[in-house]
């Protein structure tokens, strides 16, 4: 393959914000960005390299079956450019496997990284459609790339999303259990259709659940968070939930659900003078010591997409991400 004549870029710097999909009742249509990250470090090389540091470290820096290589070098073959090597420095602070949109964020990341490298010229829809057909519902993808409080759809293969600021006094804790779990064991165990009541239940806490982060209405968290879709059945393999799930409305915490899939819980709390005593009831409720990590965090308007950075080349063109 070939490329057009293309003058030379300059190396890229991103930082994809994790992220929490579902918020309960949202099933693959709400999410939000947090303040932990992917960031990454990329410039033309020789041959492939990645050091990694932070969390998985050591899988992070794999060159084999790597989702982020492989995704690059996909999106260039497909898009028939060849395909540069790069020299890439990654900390990553996004847990894998914990339904905190690992894999949201590391495929955005190939995808912008091919975009700028292979000079696509992609805009941020053809982003985010790209980034919904790798993985398969469009709510992570959507909040790592936009930021803030997201509801994402999809029409046909393309992903339509808002996106707002959560109110800005609102507080987070990740809770992490020791052993992570596949999203593919999380969708098998859920059932090929539902009571009407269910269904009905999980629409009306929805869209109070999109008013309650519009509005800053704290009072409505408690319902608007609660589910019937997915909780229940995934609640075997995600143990924490039902330790948690009592504790809403107490020590300042407005509302608790799945992060994603699991295993990992999100937990909304009301401000920062909370934070700490939300944060030792939730300690307190998984012991023994061990068993889970409280990942105290913020809520965050900002997306990938605002925070790219591209170092140019002598006499390259402009970035070519979207910013």
């Amino acid at each position: 393959m070939s490329d057009p004549e293309m003058p030379a870029v300059g190396a890229l710097r991103l930082r994809l914000p994790a992220t929490s999909a579902n918020l309960g009742p949202g099933f693959d249509a709400l999410a939000v960005a947090l303040d932990f990250y992917l960031e990454i470090d990329a410039e033309p090389a020789a041959a492939f390299s990645i050091t990694a540091t932070g969390r998985d470290a050591d899988r992070c820096a794999q060159l084999q079956d790597n989702l982020i290589l492989e995704t690059y070098k996909q999106l260039l073959q497909s898009n028939h450019r060849s395909i540069t090597p790069l020299a890439i420095r990654m900390a990553n602070g996004i847990p894998l496997g914990m339904g905190c949109g690992s894999s949201a964020a590391s495929r955005l990341a190939a995808i912008a990284l091919a975009v700028h490298f292979g000079g696509l010229g992609w805009s941020t829809g053809r982003i985010l459609d790209e980034a919904y057909a790798l993985e398969g519902h469009p709510d992570n993808v959507a909040a790592c790339w936009l930021g803030g409080f997201v509801a994402a759809a999809c029409d046909g293969p393309h992903v339509v999303a808002a996106h707002i600021a959560p109110p800005a006094q609102w507080r987070a804790l990740v809770v992490l259990p020791a052993e992570p779990l596949a999203t593919s064991k999380a969708r098998a165990v859920l059932p090929h259709s539902y009571p009407l009541a269910d269904v009905v239940a999980n629409l009306q806490s929805a869209a109070l659940l999109g008013l309650a982060f519009a509005s800053g209405r704290a009072e409505f968290l408690p319902i608007a968070m609660r589910d019937r879709i997915h909780q229940p059945y995934r609640a075997p393999f995600c143990p924490l939930l039902p330790l948690l799930l009592p504790l809403v409305g107490a020590h300042g915490i407005l509302g608790a659900a799945l992060s994603g899939a699991g295993p990992a819980i999100l937990i909304v709390v009301d401000n920062q003078e909370n934070l700490s005593a939300a944060a030792c009831a939730v300690a307190k409720a998984c012991e023994p010591p061990g068993q889970a990590e409280v990942l105290p965090c913020k809520f965050v308007t900002g997306g990938a997409s605002q925070l790219i950075r591209v170092a140019l080349a002598p006499q390259s063109h402009p970035a070519m991400l979207p910013t």
